[in-house]
């Protein structure tokens, strides 16, 4: 079958760097000794720890309450006795409360834990419900929960759900595994979702570079009327929500706006396929696929594991280092957090590890702007980021917010693109963080 190839203005294309895992199986991690589990997962308040040291816990028990609409609750991974609750180091480069446990081995299931029935049973809040108590984010990395996603407000007229199977974000494999492997829990999830909003389209979005992915989705939706798979142009960052949406309906999301603006819904494949085990199980997000590669890692693997396992273990399940590390990214190279440490826990969000050798961590030295405009023409959202870095490092932030910094979507392709080299992506990060604080402190002061 003969398929148009859509894309969206700007982008870049980095190496792929696909081919150590794209056709390796997902393994199943050994069971942790000890799991970390963070209370803050996912975009939105930090979840209140409702267990205590010397408590014993089972499989999917909730162990931290959400506090707030934007917030996801948070579940044992393991079975066994809570060691302590305390702050522990974390992927963003800061400190976070977490619960520790020591698993038993047991693997006992919480008596909680019970299928939701089906979804042509289930009504729409049932769905939602379900969701947000099995404290599902958004799991392509960007940790939204995903129940505040499904409640949008009633005046916004949603018709649309786009799943990102994209995969743009070079050596990570996960999600490009998981069509190929539970392309049915997809599309049921995805159904679930459909049947929470109300809407009667949906969309799949797979990059060209995965034609074995876009064959099995397309017979995964053979008798879906409603459901159509859509092939993408490879190109970074097609998985982008704007830049999807933009690929997809030809819509585009104004300035400052969200997707459901025009009306869609945008969400990842993974994501879709732990709300359909969630409904049929009734088991809680404990656990999540991630890549473990690049050319300081002995063994690359996509490999499950149980949320709150240590990095450092789920690098030794994959042969340890080949080499010594240069440096250790949480994610994909792109818009991944660069760590200082392996010795802190895998979570929901983890859908890479990321470990270059000593030559490719290498920095170059920045140099003075050279005006090319390279990082105008490819910025997807149509910025231009000269001017924003410009002032973020000059500390003039209002400047930096007259110039859209905002809009930013973070997705690097400027800083790959620049022949001076300069600090673009990470000046950037810096102004969208002040002003987005400055808001924050002046909404608190009215």
């Amino acid at each position: 079958m003969k398929m148009k190839f859509v894309t969206f203005r700007g982008g870049i294309h980095p190496p792929e760097a696909k081919e150590a895992t794209e056709h390796l199986k997902t393994e199943k991690a050994v069971e942790p000794t000890i799991v970390v589990i963070p209370m803050q997962q996912h975009i939105g308040a930090p979840c209140e720890p409702i267990v205590q040291a010397g408590e014993i816990v089972k499989v999917g028990q909730k162990i931290g309450e959400a506090q707030g609409f934007v917030s996801a609750p948070v579940h044992s991974s393991v079975s066994g006795i809570v060691k302590a609750v305390t702050d522990v180091p974390v992927a963003t480069g800061n400190e976070a409360l977490a619960v520790i446990i020591e698993s038993d081995g047991k693997n006992e299931i919480d008596p909680s834990i019970k299928p939701k029935g089906d979804i042509e049973k289930l009504q729409p809040k049932e769905i939602v419900d379900a969701i947000k108590e099995a404290g599902i984010v958004g799991m392509g990395g960007a940790t939204f929960p995903t129940h505040v996603k499904l409640s949008p407000p009633p005046e916004k007229n949603i018709d649309t759900i786009i799943l990102n199977g994209a995969e743009c974000e070079p050596y990570l494999t996960t999600d490009h595994r998981l069509m190929l492997e539970k392309p049915e829990e997809i599309v049921y999830g995805l159904k679930a979702m459909m049947k929470a909003v109300g809407v009667k389209k949906a969309y799949i979005g797979i990059e060209n570079n995965k034609p074995d992915a876009i064959e099995v989705m397309l017979k995964a939706i053979e008798k879906e009327d409603e459901i159509k798979v859509v092939a993408l142009q490879t190109k970074y960052p097609q998985g982008g929500e704007k830049q999807l949406i933009y690929a997809v309906t030809n819509k585009e999301v104004p300035s400052g706006g969200l997707p459901m603006e025009v009306g869609v819904i945008v969400s990842n494949v993974a994501t879709a396929a732990q709300i359909a085990l969630t409904i049929k199980t009734g088991m809680p997000l404990i656990e999540r696929v991630a890549t473990v590669t690049g050319k300081a890692i002995k063994n690359p693997k996509n490999i499950l594991f149980k949320i709150g396992t240590p990095v450092n273990k789920l690098i030794e399940e994959c042969g340890g280092y080949a080499t010594t590390p240069g440096k250790l990214i949480l994610g994909g190279p792109m818009m991944g957090n660069a760590q200082h440490t392996d010795e802190i826990p895998a979570v929901k969000g983890t859908s890479g590890i990321l470990v270059f050798d000593q030559e490719q961590a290498k920095q170059p030295n920045p140099r003075n702007c050279i005006r090319c405009a390279r990082c105008v023409e490819i910025c997807p959202a149509n910025l231009q980021p000269l001017y924003i870095s410009e002032n973020s490092l000059a500390n003039r932030m209002e400047q930096a917010e007259n110039y859209r910094a905002l809009d930013c979507i973070e997705c690097g392709s400027c800083s790959y693109v620049c022949p001076a080299r300069r600090p673009l992506l990470p000046s950037i990060r810096v102004a969208k963080n002040q002003i987005i604080a400055k808001k924050r402190e002046q909404k608190n002061n009215k």
